[in-house]
């Protein structure tokens, strides 16, 4: 079995968000740190501020690359893993800013239960409410169809109408789901070499939802440690969400590609591990809903809203 140098690692990938890597940075490092050794390796997908520039100055620390190009989240993710020797891995958006805790409770609770294949938290938004799409099932054809129908926000605590993101569940309690963001997601270095790492076929969307359904098909539980709690500026990268848009850099040709790159996403994810476990109307359906929604979402941006 290989040593590890170091019992954490967390990776950042960082696009345009200086200020917010720095908040970021700066609250990881006033958390509680693991006694066995933490790690912080940031990746930068070229970004046109002086993001790296501030962690060089404010974080000699940190393991900095800084790519010629923009890779997407799951490749610059595993650029970052690859660059680092930890027994454990944190995979945390610049978006976020963790408390005391945040580190030092998920990762004793990953240790002391060997089927835990990966650990999430409580993420709270800006406005203080939850931010559920850190606590998700699987998006089945009829679970997208209630999100998208807005059949989930009716029906919250459904579990008919609302089983993709666990309405029905506690949020209060200690337990199991079948996905978690990849804002914050915790495992073992080793099970994430063995189930394949992120898979680059996604730019940025989706990919968090491909590794969970690996996590789970190798044997393994996904568990929501609602013990600790952090906050995420959700959207603040790709500046598609107008509340933090402001939080970042992002042009009207990086909206449209990551709004692209969202329709994309289901439609990999769907064709992976869904195409032949429905008939194939249901396929074709789902992909035509897929295609129409994706058109709407870029042509939103292309037109400036």
């Amino acid at each position: 079995m290989k040593k590890y140098k170091n019992e954490l690692a967390v990776i950042i990938v960082n696009y345009n968000t200086r200020q917010l890597l720095d908040d970021c940075l700066a609250s990881v490092y006033r958390a509680d740190a693991p006694k066995g050794g933490l790690q912080v390796v940031v990746v930068d997908n070229a970004s046109v501020d002086d993001s790296m520039d501030m962690v060089a100055k404010k974080y000699p620390g940190v393991i900095s690359i800084k790519n010629s190009e923009n890779l997407g989240f799951a490749k610059a993710n595993n650029v970052g893993v690859n660059a680092a020797d930890s027994r454990f891995v944190l995979f945390l958006n610049s978006d976020t800013v963790v408390k005391r805790y945040s580190l030092v409770k998920p990762l004793k609770y990953l240790k002391t239960h060997p089927k835990v294949g990966a650990i999430t938290i409580k993420l709270y938004l800006k406005d203080g409410t939850i931010d559920f799409d850190n606590h998700r099932g699987y998006p089945t054809p009829w679970a997208s169809i209630s999100k998208f129908l807005g059949l989930s926000k009716l029906f919250p605590n459904s579990i008919f109408f609302n089983s993709y993101h666990l309405g029905f569940q506690k949020l209060d309690k200690i337990h199991q789901i079948p996905v978690a963001a990849g804002s914050y997601m915790m495992m073992p270095t080793k099970l994430f070499m063995d189930i394949g790492m992120w898979d680059e076929t996604y730019f940025f969307y989706g990919e968090d939802i491909d590794l969970c359904f690996r996590i789970n098909e190798a044997g393994f539980k996904i568990i929501y440690y609602p013990k600790v709690s952090t906050l995420h500026l959700r959207g603040a990268s790709s500046g598609l969400r107008k509340e933090n848009a402001k939080s970042a850099v992002s042009d009207k040709a990086n909206k449209i590609r990551v709004a692209k790159s969202s329709a994309d996403a289901w439609r990999i994810f769907y064709k992976k591990f869904y195409s032949k476990r429905y008939p194939f109307f249901v396929t074709a359906l789902v992909l035509a809903g897929i295609a129409i929604k994706g058109k709407l979402r870029v042509l939103k941006y292309q037109l400036g809203k």
